[in-house]
């Protein structure tokens, strides 16, 4: 789990913590503060500051860091995400927690359902990732479902996909830069009927994207 790679002060402060099942993500940045965020307010973790081996233990346990400074949990679905010095030297972590909610679609099922493609939009940790994890497990169960995962932040970290999306396969990018390529890629070599994708930001994605469209495949992103 995502406390298992905070230092144990840390940990136990989290752990006796009644509103854990609210929490949205821990920071730890060198000589500050730790700090916890949840849906209602923050929390100071520890009265002792972060330091470089409190941010190495960390950083152990945790799989290797892409080119978007993100990382991951093998088999979860939480995120880390690094802040680094001009050095290249890590001095922040972001540690998102990310959870799978079923259900969440209900709202829009009708319009997922539809073939139609959809955009989601929204400010950072509204749910967009979350309603996109739910997209693809619930028209897995229809169609042949594509998720192009750039970060590993809809299916998971490592190889073996979470169960939270279902029957649908997901294809990792090996840089961001490369996400356009992948796209198209997915399109033509795995037959999608449908096409899962997170974080569509640059002008290459947006054409993929309407090349992906103009196949007859629907596209389900978010920008």
């Amino acid at each position: 789990s995502l406390l298992s790679i905070l230092p144990e002060r840390i940990r136990m402060s989290l752990q006796n913590e009644e509103r854990l099942a609210e929490l949205i993500e821990v920071i730890l940045d060198l000589g500050r503060l730790p700090e916890a965020r949840f849906s209602n307010g923050e929390m100071y973790l520890s009265e002792t500051e972060i330091t470089s081996e409190d941010l190495q233990q960390a950083i152990a346990k945790v799989g290797d860091f892409g080119a978007d400074n993100r990382a991951g949990i093998e088999r979860t679905l939480h995120r880390i995400s690094a802040i680094r010095n001009r050095r290249g030297d890590i001095i922040g972590l972001t540690c998102r927690v990310g959870r799978a909610v079923y259900g969440t679609i209900d709202i829009i099922k009708d319009i997922v359902t539809s073939d139609k493609s959809i955009l989601l939009l929204g400010r950072p940790g509204v749910g967009k990732t979350t309603l996109l994890r739910e997209a693809a497990r619930v028209r897995g169960d229809q169609k042949r479902v594509v998720i192009v995962d750039t970060s590993n932040e809809i299916a998971g970290d490592g190889d073996i996909p979470h169960p939270a999306i279902g029957r649908s396969r997901r294809m990792q990018v090996p840089d961001p830069s490369l996400q356009h390529e992948v796209m198209i890629e997915a399109v033509e070599n795995h037959m999608p009927q449908v096409i899962i994708i997170d974080e569509i930001g640059r002008e290459l994605e947006a054409i993929a994207a309407r090349t992906i469209a103009e196949r007859g495949v629907q596209l389900v992103g978010t920008a």
